[in-house]
């Protein structure tokens, strides 16, 4: 047998035999109730078929009734059949409307995630990698445990080279079906001084050593059994006689070899999904999946499902005018899925504010508005771009007494690294505060381990004291070790310090300061995981927030406050989440804010991925205008601070791409000044500098909306032309020109590159 990891496009495409009784049951009546393009999406059962459903056409419909049908024209068993899907959600609800469709046979289907049905193959054939059927599936800080070791072992420098970045590298080669011998000179072999490859061998022998699999191997080692034991994957060619897909545009390389493999005998793949929502290629979602399913499969059908049963006439038009502007997409355009003459609906609002403050207080009396004209809470949503948006809104929220919740993950002020920043203040502020001390004894790590901080427990419990005083007194003695009591001295001391700053610095540069000094900020720079840069942004939020409070004890009240002011079980409020979060999400009224260069398009993934990122950002656009059912509000900001730093802000460019005819522009009397070339807008000029390091402030201007940035010839991280530098995605290169934060950098392999100098370190 060929290598399955190639392919194999010579295998010849003949188009598969329709499998039905010799006399089928009728067709079930509810095959009526679909329009034509999905019934034809469910009655096209033979051959590979690709269905292209924009946002709102109703895909899960097209899947379930597609399964349905299969099992009520009894043109397959339950368990020949294998559907797909990415969430366990997803994966009940299909379920269930399948059993409604059919009953009981729907339950032996094969249906689940993609890792569930990866774990399913395992336990049976688990051996041939290596692994027993009782295997354990390690969650994300046993894997962080586990390859922290092996890095200690081999001598690898975790300040240099921090675990999650390695971690990070092994799991986008086992997003892309790579095993240890199969990644050669892949993207990031250079990562962990060159070792990175040979840790991704210890770290997979050591899994097999605890008879143990990450969730990445849950598929990369299916596709090695497959590969290995040829007799496997015939006996699963052979059973699953249709596969479906939902959501085929966010699946990876592994997961697309895996579905490819499976379906060489009968070929009767259907996926579903649609280019234009492709918004997770953080997570190793490949969008060339979907837009080469017709080269993989040259007899392939391909089904449109372009009637949209959400979205107004108007809010459809929009949104098609913008993501008409991609280039990587097959093609489709949306329109309204109701008969007759529809309302076309409402335009889509633009409103330009002075700063993200007022945009916050105008979105909120726009919600408070609709509140009072019968609209109800959970049908309104906030969408950002990013999550550092959401602490002026949940802010403004809470003062106006509106309930509201935060989706796909905790609210601001219950983030960990905000967490962490109030803890620090509230030490300095109550030096008993013992669980203060607790959480950021070693945060950054200063050697203070578990039986350091368990010491200075027995005496605070022994004399009745609180942490910090017990262990001012072990510093005096020899029961710590040297350098646990060094760490513990230099602790106390720089407590001592802010504690005489707090009453002449105000809350903003007392945390600023704390943040620095502390080695808190650097420990996020130097952190490689994915969600590093998010909590960097949050902390830079955080410190802007402090801006508005004029003593320390104020704002420490205030947060109490705060975190008991949960709403009550099953209380009406506004969703607050992310764009991403908000995909498969919908509601009558959205206000998508920040649509301002830097921001939406994000800046950072533009440097790192030019236009190919470019493009995934205008699609998330597409997914923010596409939640909507009657109402969208896109606002921007003339000047906003970001990173603790005021700078002008010019309209997103995804605004010029929305149609005219369907937007009605509303902006603050005497905003921009007068004309202006450029947007449409009026011509505002991009002007200030993000910091970089740290969270000092820069110094002010008599322009509201200008900061001084000297450089004396260096970048605001210090860098100047001529030196050395490393950057994690490009590696070492020679800085050749600076503009402020940005820096050209000719690269050894990469060429020449403009990134931003925290993105960079000095060449050791």
């Amino acid at each position: 047998m060929s290598d399955p990891f190639e392919l194999n496009d010579d295998i010849p495409f003949e188009p598969a035999q329709p499998h039905v009784p010799a006399v089928p049951p009728p067709p079930p009546v509810w095959l009526d109730k679909l329009n034509p393009e999905q019934k034809e999406a469910v009655l096209a059962t033979e051959g590979p078929v690709l269905v292209l459903s924009g946002a709102g056409t109703g895909k899960t419909r097209v899947l379930t009734t597609r399964l349905g049908y299969i099992l009520a024209q009894r043109m397959a068993k339950p368990w020949q059949i294998l559907a797909v899907t990415f969430t366990n959600r997803a994966a009940r609800e299909m379920r269930e409307r399948v059993g409604n469709l059919v009953g009981p046979a729907a339950e032996a289907v094969w249906l689940g995630t993609f890792h569930a049905l990866g774990v399913r193959m395992l336990r049976r054939y688990g051996e041939a990698v290596g692994l027993r059927s009782n295997f354990t599936i390690l969650d994300a800080d046993d894997q962080m445990r586990l390859l922290k070791q092996l890095m200690e072992a081999d001598d690898i420098d975790s300040k240099k080279w921090p675990a999650q970045g390695l971690m990070g590298v092994i799991q986008r080669w086992k997003d892309r079906g790579l095993t240890p011998d199969k990644v050669g000179q892949a993207q990031g072999t250079d990562y962990a001084a060159g070792r990175a490859l040979a840790l991704y061998r210890a770290y997979q022998e050591r899994l097999k050593t605890l008879n143990a699999a990450d969730f990445g191997d849950l598929l990369l080692h299916c596709l090695t059994i497959f590969h290995d034991q040829p007799d496997v994957l015939k006996q699963y060619q052979e059973q699953f006689r249709y596969v479906m897909v939902d959501e085929y545009q966010d699946a990876n390389v592994a997961q697309y070899l895996w579905l490819r493999l499976l379906t060489q005998t009968h070929r009767n793949l259907c996926c579903v999904g649609d280019d234009d929502q492709s918004i997770y290629s953080w997570r190793g979602a490949e969008v060339g999946n979907i837009l080469r399913f017709e080269k993989d499969f040259p007899d392939a059908k391909v089904i449109r499902l372009e009637r949209n049963y959400r979205s107004t006439p108007t809010i459809l038009a929009a949104a098609s005018h913008l993501i008409a502007h991609n280039a990587d997409r097959l093609g489709k355009t949306l329109r309204t899925g109701h008969a007759g003459d529809v309302d076309p609906g409402l335009p889509v609002k633009v409103r330009g504010v002075w700063d993200g403050a007022e945009e916050a207080r105008w979105v909120v009396d726009e919600i408070e508005a609709l509140q009072r004209g019968g609209h109800k809470l959970p049908e309104i949503a906030i969408l950002v771009r990013a999550g550092f948006q959401m602490l002026e809104f949940e802010e403004r929220l809470i003062t106006t007494g509106v309930p509201y919740k935060v989706v796909g993950g905790p609210r601001f002020y219950e983030r960990m690294e905000i967490r962490d920043a109030v803890a620090y203040l509230r030490l300095i502020h109550q030096p008993d505060d013992d669980l203060a001390f607790e959480r950021i004894a070693n945060k950054p790590k200063r050697g203070l381990g578990e039986t350091t901080i368990q010491k200075v427990h027995q005496l605070a419990r022994k004399l009745n004291i609180p942490l910090v005083e017990a262990a001012l007194r072990m510093v005096e003695t020899d029961e710590l070790r040297p350098a646990a009591r060094n760490a513990l001295k230099a602790l106390a001391a720089d407590f001592e310090r802010w504690r005489s700053l707090k009453d002449t610095l105000g809350p903003a540069d007392l945390a600023a300061q704390v943040l620095d000094e502390s080695g808190y900020t650097l420990m996020w720079q130097t952190d490689k995981s994915p969600e590093a840069p998010g909590r960097l942004d949050n902390l830079r939020e955080f410190v802007s927030g402090l801006e508005e409070w004029e003593n320390l004890a104020g704002f420490l009240d205030h947060v109490s406050l705060v975190m008991e002011n949960d709403a009550a079980a099953g209380q009406d409020s506004v969703t607050l989440m992310t764009l991403h979060a908000a995909k498969g999400l919908e509601f009558d009224s959205i206000f998508l804010p920040g649509w301002e260069e830097d921001i939406f398009p994000s800046r950072r993934s533009l440097e790192e991925n030019g236009q190919k990122a470019l493009e995934e950002e205008r699609r998330l656009a597409y997914v923010g205008l596409t939640r909507a059912r009657k109402r969208v509000h896109v606002s921007f900001a003339a000047n906003r601070r970001v990173y603790n730093q005021w700078q002008s802000s010019i309209p997103s460019r995804f605004i010029d791409e929305l149609p005219k005819d369907k937007v009605e522009q509303e902006a603050d009397a005497g905003l921009y000044g007068g004309g202006g070339a450029g947007r449409s807008w009026g011509g505002l000029s991009e002007s200030g500098a993000r910091s970089g390091a740290g969270f000092r402030k820069p110094v002010r201007m008599v322009e509201a909306d200008e900061w001084q940035v000297k450089s004396h010839g260096k970048s605001e991280h210090g860098f100047k032309i001529g030196d050395r530098v490393f950057h994690e995605k490009f590696g070492y290169g020679l800085v050749e020109e600076i503009d402020g934060s940005k820096l050209a950098i000719a690269f050894d392999k990469a060429g020449r590159k403009k990134v931003l100098d925290s993105f960079v370190e000095p060449s050791s």
